[in-house]
């Protein structure tokens, strides 16, 4: 008895087996919640939260479900954090990489179960891995140079990744704004400069991509309501001290005379503050903080249009859009970089007035206006198009392609397949395991369109086996289709995230053989 009280008294430890059997069952669980959301025809999810407001959101998405979870199991956060990472690393495939994973250790649990030891399956999943991360390599097509050939591959990766999300109505129409919105980028995977405007109203078809940026503020009032050739200056001051303040300040005085005298030296230390301001030749003043009526008066007077409360986004973006700088010394008007745009003008969204600037200098930024029937739509269209925006700014630095719709897989699990031929030893069996794993996603895409999938999927392993084949499984038609006719395709990289994340993720919940948990720290009576 005497060896059992090395731990605490709460504290407790899993051995051998126990263990295994712990960490292989929780992350199989995490693989079967999301399954389901996998391919064209997967289901979303509710979360509802159990705080305050009772919020609700109504999600595919692989990362955000799990995000969402509050779980025990220590494997099963382990593949939480892959599909957190991937999707932070490339956006798209945060179903596939978990779905992958549970399905590699489905399989070493079988091989444990026939007394192989674990690293010898992690040597085969290895072998493995890099086995089938050369078999897409060979695969692969670059139509770089080329560049319509190289928009079309993004817009049907665009599509691809957007068939599986509430977007898949309109997914030519997103594809197309997301495409857009990329090229605007020229390369660069910051997705800063693409502002998401969420606006409930009108149906999804009525989002469009806007040259421009917007600004979610109102006009102020008796201000110019439109301006060509803008100079903007982007300010982060306060603008609201032409009133004295009494919080926190006493002011002994004699008479209210004084108190006078007091507000009237604030209003000219104000009034020198605006001079100053407009001394910098502009026509537009953007400030992140409230400005009072009294120095608003004075803008009006000066034909300027005041902005207040440019939330720190906005300001921001606005900064980077127009090339300007956020200022909040105004000393020195030279060496403040002011911004630039052709024409600020108020458009109307739905019931909302916003401040439209357009023909900015960096031709890169741009803004997408969202419309749709509720906000949960609104969310779920803002996180699958976000999904969409990464896999393109990715691909296009990136710009290797491959077919879509369980066609990787099966070349993967071709080559594999081979190479558990050659290998000799007990590794084969894990290798065999691997391709057995991956042949799972295109089964649970066909299984999720309500297919029969064993057939299915030994029907694409016939025509796998012939040279140049572009077979994968077309869920519309519900049969084996050309995945090059029906342009499905999907960007290398997430691929290859896929494949090494969920091998490595298992390789970790393999190498457990023992799971301590210690015991909760003792809150002492503070009495």
């Amino acid at each position: 008895m005497a060896i059992d009280k090395i731990f605490k008294d709460e504290a407790s430890e899993e051995k051998g087996e126990r263990a295994r059997m712990a960490s292989f069952v929780g992350a199989m669980a995490i693989a079967d919640l999301v399954k389901t959301t996998l391919g064209p025809k997967g289901m979303d999810k509710i979360l509802q939260s159990t705080g305050r407001g009772r919020e609700v959101t109504v999600t595919n998405d692989g990362a955000t479900i799990l995000k969402s979870l509050h779980i025990d199991n220590p494997a099963a956060k382990v593949l939480v954090d892959i599909s957190k990472v991937q999707d932070d690393e490339v956006g798209d495939g945060t179903t596939s990489v978990v779905v992958l994973a549970g399905e590699l250790l489905r399989e070493a649990e079988k091989l444990v179960a026939t007394k192989i030891h674990p690293m010898t399956i992690i040597a085969g999943f290895r072998m493995a891995a890099e086995c089938a991360r050369n078999a897409l390599l060979e695969k692969v097509v670059d139509n770089k140079a080329d560049a319509e050939k190289f928009r079309s591959d993004l817009l049907n990766i665009a599509m691809t990744t957007l068939s599986s999300k509430i977007l898949s109505q309109d997914k030519e129409h997103f594809a197309k704004l997301a495409v857009d919105a990329v090229m605007r980028l020229k390369g660069s995977t910051n997705l800063e400069s693409i502002q998401i405007i969420k606006k409930p109203g009108g149906s999804l078809k009525d989002s469009f991509l806007d040259e421009g940026f917007i600004l979610d503020k109102k006009i102020g009032i008796g201000q110019p309501k439109r301006i060509e050739n803008a100079k903007i200056l982007v300010a982060n001051t306060a603008m609201d001290t032409d009133k004295v303040k009494i919080y926190g300040a006493r002011v002994r005085v004699d008479s209210m005379a004084r108190v006078a005298q007091i507000e009237a030296a604030e209003k000219e230390k104000m009034r020198e503050k605006v001079q100053k301001i407009i001394g910098h030749g502009i026509n537009c003043f953007v400030n992140r903080q409230l400005i009072y009526n009294f120095p608003e008066e004075l803008f009006a007077d000066a034909g300027i249009l005041a902005i207040e409360h440019a939330d720190f986004d906005g300001i921001e973006r606005l900064a980077l859009v127009t090339g300007g700088d956020i200022a909040s010394t105004f000393d020195n008007p030279e060496s403040v970089k002011l911004g630039h745009c052709d024409l600020i003008e108020e458009i109307m969204i739905g019931e909302d007035k916003l401040i439209h600037f357009s023909g900015v200098a960096m031709g890169q930024a741009c803004t997408i206006v969202l419309r749709g029937a509720s906000h949960h739509v609104l969310d779920e269209a803002e996180r699958s198009l976000h999904d969409a925006l990464c896999v393109l700014s990715q691909t296009v630095n990136d710009s290797r392609v491959l077919l879509g719709g369980g066609w990787p897989e099966m070349v993967m699990a071709k080559e594999v397949d081979a190479l558990a031929k050659k290998t000799p030893g007990k590794k084969s069996l894990a290798i065999e395991a691997f391709s057995r794993a991956l042949l799972a996603i295109p089964t649970i895409i066909a299984d999720n369109a309500g297919l029969d999938s064993a057939e299915l999927i030994s029907q694409l392993r016939a025509e796998h086996q012939k040279e140049g084949c572009t077979a994968g499984i077309d869920v519309i038609s519900g049969s084996v289709g050309d995945m090059l006719e029906r342009g499905i395709s999907e960007a290398f990289k997430v691929k290859q995230a896929v494949l090494l994340s969920s091998t490595e993720a298992a390789e970790m919940i393999l190498r457990v053989d023992e799971i301590i948990t210690c015991a909760p720290r003792r809150r002492e009576d503070r009495m």
